[in-house]
């Protein structure tokens, strides 16, 4: 099963270095983990810390333990978390074949994701969230900036500097 929380990116991997060192080496239960990332990252609530927990399990930088989650031996290297999202974030491979089909002239923004992707989104989420379109929208944008950040998508610029102006992205080099 794939994970379905998708953190906002962070500005590079060093800042995901410092999500990483917020989890305890000795292994600590979810509750634990939780307060000490929103308390070490500024994070605004338990769920977003819960998000971070997960995804950063599913990037092999976080492992779970029969006692709790610890911090992983391991650095967020390019090859690592490239490998997490492909194998373990839901739609990652739907985002990269979308991105594969994509030129500089015509570059996938998150609404052109979340249209290709639409259909995937699990029937519990769009029964349970009456605004579920504009989360999985949210979540797109967020999925093409982890992409962007280890090289799977690359920000398309329309010569833009209007705040409203969506960021297209087109497959990066590391595809």
């Amino acid at each position: 099963m794939r994970l379905k929380p998708v953190p906002d990116p962070p500005a590079d991997l060093d800042a995901l270095r410092e999500f990483q060192r917020a989890i305890p080496l000795v292994p600590g239960d979810t509750d634990d983990c939780c307060a000490r990332l929103r308390r070490r990252r500024d994070l605004s609530d338990r769920q977003t810390a819960n998000d971070w927990l997960a995804f950063l399990r599913a990037l092999d930088l976080v492992e779970e333990t029969s006692r709790g989650f610890s911090r992983a031996d391991a650095e967020p290297t390019p090859d690592r978390v490239r490998e997490g999202l492909c194998e373990e974030v839901l739609l990652v491979p739907e985002a990269l074949a979308t991105l594969d089909a994509a030129s500089p002239d015509d570059p996938v923004t998150a609404a052109d994701l979340f249209a290709a992707t639409r259909d995937r989104v699990p029937r519990h989420d769009r029964a349970r969230d009456p605004d579920w379109e504009a989360r999985w929208r949210d979540r797109a944008a967020r999925l093409l900036g982890w992409l962007a950040l280890v090289d799977l998508a690359a920000p398309v610029g329309d010569g833009s500097d209007s705040p409203e102006a969506e960021t297209g992205y087109v497959a990066g080099d590391a595809r």
